[in-house]
């Protein structure tokens, strides 16, 4: 696949750009500084910052997937579902947040008096962008929310998918490491089954 990966620098999205090589994609990783990525085979950098809308859409011409890892609070949807659907790419991948998922019906995490403040606006703005995709009707889109606790830590390939609620393990924990989380993005991307529905991740 030519799969094009926005925020290709952050913890998330430098696990991304490394899971899809270790596939055999071809990635262009799109970032502010994006050229500081170690050169690969089969990697392409772009520096780029997302105001300039136009060069984005010219980046993304000709892929078969887009993959979404910025901060939600500092990038309005506009600014990359626009340039998407510009350069007429058929399938949108986001790396969504754990705040908007279920603890109860009707009651998301973000919702609850235990979820930390510091992190309420990305939560609030992520929900808001998932709630807008919602609403999308000319794009294939998939929004992909990691397990309470998003960490570094080991690529095992073993983890449970669910659906709008918070997985928790048997221990009560609700944990995924960010490698693991890059295998269950890259596995959608290559065979989707979660078209224009959130889903999630978790041991």
């Amino acid at each position: 696949m030519n799969i094009a990966i926005i925020g290709a620098t952050g913890n998330v999205g430098s696990r991304l750009v490394q899971e899809a090589l270790a596939r055999g994609h071809h990635v262009t990783a799109i970032a502010r500084h994006a050229s500081g990525l170690e050169a690969r085979p089969h990697l392409d950098t772009l520096d780029l910052d997302l105001a300039d809308s136009a060069r984005l859409a010219d980046a993304l011409r000709g892929k078969d997937a887009v993959i979404s890892s910025v901060r939600f609070a500092s990038t309005p949807l506009a600014a990359v579902l626009g340039p998407v659907k510009q350069a007429a790419v058929r399938r949108l991948l986001v790396v969504g947040g754990a705040g908007s998922l279920e603890v109860a019906p009707g009651a998301a995490l973000v919702d609850t008096p235990a979820f930390p403040a510091e992190y309420k606006p990305e939560a609030l703005a992520g929900r808001d962008w998932l709630n807008a995709l919602r609403t999308e009707k000319d794009l294939d889109w998939t929004f992909l929310s990691p397990s309470a606790l998003f960490v570094p830590g080991e690529r095992t390939g073993t983890f449970r998918l669910g659906g709008d609620t918070l997985l928790t393990a048997a221990d009560g924990r609700s944990w995924i490491s960010m490698e693991d989380f890059a295998v269950a993005m890259l596995d959608e991307a290559a065979q989707p089954a979660h078209s224009r529905r959130r889903f999630t991740v978790g041991y």
